[in-house]
């Protein structure tokens, strides 16, 4: 194997295409055609961590948090970020980042929290926009099952639970080549009539190149007619945040208890109580206070995250129970999530979970 095909397997699980714009993410460092050795999976990648790398003879070191998310001037060593990028490079070790590409998939981080919670009934707090899109194309009646398969078989028409989703409609397609046409049925100059089938689809959007490339290996005209739009319809598997419900209400303080002991977690920062029972769980790894409005919106008992600034703790407004868990303790086990992940996904190769406590914030 090489650290590409990790990669690969990385992506299915959370889309590169879906991280936030301010983000950095992806191969960071090295070369993603090199040999694979081993698999270090870690929160962050400090110094400690690349050692760690070496000991254990993993040469791709696949960190949740960026090591490099500005741009660097120099690598003189002078800081943390540029003595990890020399280290590394000085080893043959490859770094690749996650970050908020996992934040926004159904099953990354905040899916994580909520399997630590015991919520039930999950769905996305906040969906990301405008990352569903729709394939309209036209092909002769006779062809359109091939078509059809082709573009399923690309990962077009996924709905939901659903597979195979696409609408169909009969129609005449006319036609008429120039001189330098070579048309598939019908003749040069002359105006063509073909029974057509038209065939709409929907898809995601890192999926486009490979849905168009399906649609012009497998089309038989010589210029195909299609069009891609982008919808506004909401997309429950891409977004920031998730929502669910304990599948047994309970007091705010036992709900804090339990917070406390499923998250690790030495203390909690929390608004103030409102003297009701917790039912509706929202929670975001993570710096989550963009997320308030959108817990209060969804009428979330209780909204779990963190680095809450002394401000945003009024926004609460005695609607909502903010909990500030710290910002490590609430993306702690994501890294046990993507070592279980990628043991299922590669089983001759080595995926260690990194032992380093990559946690910069101490308690007294």
């Amino acid at each position: 194997m090489i650290v590409q095909d990790v990669i690969n397997h990385l992506e299915a699980l959370s889309p590169l295409a879906y991280a936030e714009d301010f983000d950095n993410v992806g191969l960071l460092v090295g070369d993603k055609n090199a040999k694979l050795s081993g698999v270090l999976v870690t929160l962050d990648t400090l110094e400690t961590v690349v050692d760690e790398a070496i000991e254990t003879n993993c040469n791709l070191i696949v960190s949740f948090h960026p090591i490099i998310f500005k741009g660097l001037k120099t690598l003189t060593g002078n800081t943390y970020v540029e003595r990890v990028v020399i280290k590394a490079i000085q080893h043959n070790i490859a770094i690749f980042s996650m970050h908020t590409a996992l934040d926004n998939s159904v099953l990354g981080v905040n899916n994580m929290i909520c399997d630590k919670l015991g919520l039930i009934n999950r769905q996305i707090l906040i969906p990301q926009a405008q990352t569903i899109k729709k394939l309209i194309t036209f092909v002769p009646k006779n062809e359109a099952d091939t078509l059809r398969n082709a573009l399923f078989e690309a990962g077009a028409g996924s709905i939901g639970n659903y597979n195979n989703c696409s609408f169909n409609t009969e129609g005449i397609g006319t036609y008429k080549g120039n001189e330098a046409s070579n048309p598939t049925l019908g003749k040069k100059g002359e105006i063509h009539f073909e029974n057509e089938t038209q065939i709409a689809v929907t898809f995601p959007r890192h999926l486009e190149s490979n849905i168009l490339k399906a649609l012009f290996k497998t089309h038989s005209y010589e210029e195909v007619a299609y069009e891609v739009t982008t919808l506004e319809n909401k997309n429950q598997q891409i977004g920031m945040g998730m929502i669910g419900e304990l599948e047994q209400e309970m007091s705010e303080t036992d709900f804090l208890n339990t917070l406390k002991t499923n998250m690790k977690t030495e203390t909690i920062r929390h608004s103030g109580l409102l003297q009701k029972n917790i039912k509706k769980v929202a929670v975001l790894g993570g710096s989550g206070s963009f997320a308030i409005h959108a817990a209060k919106a969804a009428q979330a008992d209780v909204f779990v995250t963190a680095d809450l600034k002394y401000h945003d703790f009024f926004t609460a407004e005695n609607q909502i129970v903010l909990a500030d868990i710290g910002h490590y303790e609430s993306e702690q086990f994501t890294k046990n999530l993507l070592v279980a992940y990628l043991t299922k996904k590669i089983t001759n190769f080595a995926i260690v979970l990194s032992k380093t406590n990559t946690n910069p914030v101490k308690y007294f």
